[in-house]
């Protein structure tokens, strides 16, 4: 099975930049959005019912902002859109999709970069999240959790940690909640399969930072336990460029 977790940055946006085109020419299981910027009603939906995926969305109550849209070869079994909160619900963050005994969270973490008030929301959303994803694996342990986390986690998935160290995506109680996280029956899929490899999932607009390689690793593929050990390859790829970041590739035999 073959995963991808994308960051869009506009779903429409990207479908002008050849994403269709792009999808047509793989064979990927799952593909995971985040940051569509629309509802369904805004896209055609006869172009991924053409390219042969069912379409999952959950949207934003405010317009042109968040969202998440899951594509998949395979009919869901069970679609929940949220995780029970409103005030984090409205923004279109998190999406459940099970397949038979394999459930995908395909999850928008907020940034902090707006603000200290945006990096308050970001807190008690990870506050949040937290319980939710623990109650939902004891019920659901194949699970995999993908998404733009807004976090990058240690000092080789950021270009330049040291004059980071104060900037939101990067603070030390983030990354602390990251490894919690983590530590609790889930696996970083890239760092399984790439221990020492420095590879970049997202890069700034400015200073021509992506041509530089001048990037953040904050789009992951967590993958619980029990099928853990069934991950094939996990890898950025970098050279797909409809967004500001670039698609993360899971390769799992399940």
């Amino acid at each position: 099975m073959k995963i991808i977790t994308y960051n869009i940055n506009g779903i429409r946006a990207g479908l002008k930049k050849g994403l269709a085109s792009w999808i047509e020419d793989h064979d990927y299981d799952i593909i995971c959005f985040q940051e569509t910027k629309a509802h369904p009603e805004q896209v055609d939906a006869g172009i991924f019912e053409h390219l042969g995926y069912y379409a999952n969305w959950v949207s934003a109550e405010k317009k042109g902002y968040s969202g998440c849209l899951t594509l998949s070869k395979k009919k869901p079994s069970l679609v929940v859109q949220g995780m029970g909160v409103k005030k984090f619900d409205s923004e279109g963050r998190v999406l459940r999709t099970d397949f038979g005994k394999l459930t995908v969270l395909n999850c928008y973490f907020p940034s902090g970069s707006a603000g200290e008030h945006r990096q308050e929301i970001k807190m008690k959303f990870l506050k949040a999240f937290r319980p939710y994803s623990r109650k939902l694996f004891k019920k659901r342990p194949n699970m995999i959790i993908v998404g733009d986390y807004n976090i990058a986690n240690h000092e080789i998935d950021i270009h330049n940690p040291k004059s980071n160290k104060k900037t939101p995506g990067f603070l030390p109680d983030e990354r602390a909640w990251l490894t919690k996280m983590w530590g609790y029956g889930f696996n970083d899929a890239f760092r399984i399969t790439n221990p020492e490899l420095v590879e970049y999932s997202w890069w700034s607009i400015r200073s021509n930072a992506r041509a530089q390689n001048k990037g953040w690793r904050i789009d992951y593929q967590a993958v619980s336990d029990p099928i853990a050990p069934k991950i094939k390859s996990c890898n950025h790829l970098a050279d797909v460029k409809h967004s500001d970041h670039c698609p993360v590739l899971l390769d799992i035999n399940i």
